[in-house]
């Protein structure tokens, strides 16, 4: 049987993945970022496997569920999905491609607005509003819950939404809406019972004193009728209390190229809270090598998926490993 173990294979991530199927590999938990709908072309095109330029949201969220029904099969029975998506404004990608331009890698520039158009009227033979789609101009598409009700609907326990916050977003020039500052993290797991280790991400918490009240508590915060000495005990720990579904962490960027990747610290709670050490992480779309990177920092072991050949020496670099070798 290969070995898959600290690689990054190249090629469409649904075909490598029922190779790794057959040859029954196993991981603990996947966390990824796919690329995201309607932002820009990577020059290789849908008949290649390229996601993202779909004629509509449904075709798009349709192919990621294929790829995530792949995903559960290498999942061990008690493993995770997390899962970050971006949303998209209908025909805004102009400014989408600005703020999260060469998204994943990239050591080439991000396209314009118009090649993205363009090449998604020639991959998927649509103009910038998909016909029958329910989208008018300005519409926030909804992307992510689009794709978490569909993972439901396929199967999987949807556990959590978890708003990434980012303190240093992209300024944006509108005036009619606020400027979009964060990003959906989803927790999704393959059954109702699932290893998830809430202990290795606790966050600060104050002591809550002896009538069970937090020294942060705002007068009225409790819900009616609740126990408070009861419900604090619960959440407080001298490690810290447990942590909270607003992550507030900055974008990082990457000396090596102009992209924004999932930033190491949002990785490292997933890996932390996801598998345990000697664990199996996998990235189906490894894009930079950000998980790869991060699950080989935290002691656990990792596979990738890339399509674009030209990507793998950024994620080679990023873990010090051989280059990944086409399937």
């Amino acid at each position: 049987m290969r070995d898959y173990t600290n690689k990054c294979i190249v090629g469409d991530c649904r075909n490598i993945m029922r190779q790794m199927i057959a040859d029954e590999v196993r991981v603990q938990m996947v966390c990824t970022s796919p690329p995201y709908w309607g932002l820009r072309s990577y020059g290789i095109g849908t008949e290649n496997g390229e996601l993202g330029l779909e004629r509509t949201p449904d075709e798009y969220v349709a192919n990621l569920v294929e790829v995530f029904g792949l995903v559960r099969e290498l999942l061990a029975d008690d493993g995770t999905l997390w899962l970050n998506l971006g949303d998209s404004y209908a025909d805004s990608w102009e400014a989408q491609s600005r703020e999260h331009s060469g998204k994943h890698a990239s050591n080439v520039s991000a396209l314009s607005a118009n090649q993205v158009k363009a090449a998604m009227r020639r991959d998927s033979h649509t103009g910038s509003i998909p016909v029958g789609s329910g989208l008018k101009p300005k519409d926030l598409v909804g992307i992510p819950w689009l794709m978490a009700f569909a993972l439901r609907a396929d199967g999987w326990w949807l556990r959590s939404e978890i708003i990434w916050s980012k303190p240093n977003a992209m300024p944006e020039s509108v005036v009619d809406r606020p400027t979009k500052s964060h990003e959906q993290l989803f927790l999704l797991s393959k059954r109702a019972r699932y290893y998830y280790d809430a202990e290795a991400i606790r966050e600060p918490a104050t002591d809550p004193g002896r009538d069970g009240r937090g020294r942060d508590e705002e007068p009225g915060a409790r819900p009616p009728g609740t126990n408070a000495r009861t419900l604090a005990r619960i959440d407080y720990r001298p490690a810290g209390r447990n942590r909270r579904s607003v992550w507030t962490i900055p974008t990082q960027p990457f000396a090596g190229a102009h992209f924004a990747a999932m930033p190491e610290a949002l990785v490292e709670l997933c890996v932390l809270a996801g598998s345990r050490p000697g664990d199996v992480v996998l990235d189906p779309f490894l894009g930079s090598g950000t998980v790869g990177r991060v699950a080989q920092k935290l002691g656990r072991r990792w596979l990738g998926c890339e399509l674009n050949s030209d990507y793998v020496a950024l994620a080679n670099e990023r873990t010090k490993v051989t280059t990944g070798l086409p399937l």
